[in-house]
């Protein structure tokens, strides 16, 4: 039987601990975000939101300067995977095979292009349940992202702002310290 380091009288490594602070400023964001989303939705009669936003927010508001994160990979992620599946259901019809097709596709061409968001992944899935025609690519697609990413830059540009200009908030909140 093997020991961890605390039954062997070691103190545990650093953890990270996630400060209540961060928690509030990352919650608020991606309530913001998909907030934004719905009122665009309820306001144009226009299906603004869509699953995989949902995990894009998590990605925008939790972790605003990851690789999957930037403005490349989440509008470009988004754009590329809901072409393709729109393209596969054209050409092949509704289907299983079809759908995993556009899904095996997409995620090739996201590493290709250096494109990718792992959160549009699920939009091949979202095309084939939902058959939408290709206007799917404007409006929830580049739309959404779009809407969702510049939510997320001004957001985070704003608490930036308030970190250095309101006394009392630490200077820099990182997410987890």
């Amino acid at each position: 039987m093997t020991s961890t380091s605390t039954e062997a009288g070691q103190k545990p490594g650093p953890t990270r601990r996630i400060r209540a602070l961060s928690l509030l400023w990352i919650g608020l964001g991606a309530f913001l975000g998909l907030a934004g989303l719905g009122a665009m939705a309820l306001n144009t009669g226009q299906p603004w939101l869509i699953g995989s936003f949902g995990a894009s927010g998590v990605l925008l508001f939790a972790y605003p300067e990851g690789p999957f994160s930037q403005v490349r990979n989440v509008i470009g992620g988004h754009l590329l995977t809901s072409f393709v599946a729109l393209a596969c259901l054209q050409l092949f019809g509704p289907g299983l095979l079809p759908m995993a097709l556009a899904g095996a596709l997409a995620t090739v061409l996201m590493v290709v292009t250096r494109t990718v968001h792992p959160p549009a992944g699920g939009n091949p899935v979202i095309v084939f349940m939902t058959q939408p025609g290709w206007s799917f690519l404007l409006v929830p697609t580049l739309g959404g992202a779009c809407l969702l990413m510049l939510t997320a830059w001004l957001y985070w540009k704003g608490i930036r702002w308030l970190q250095q200009h309101v006394s009392g908030l630490p200077k820099k909140e990182n997410t987890f310290t």
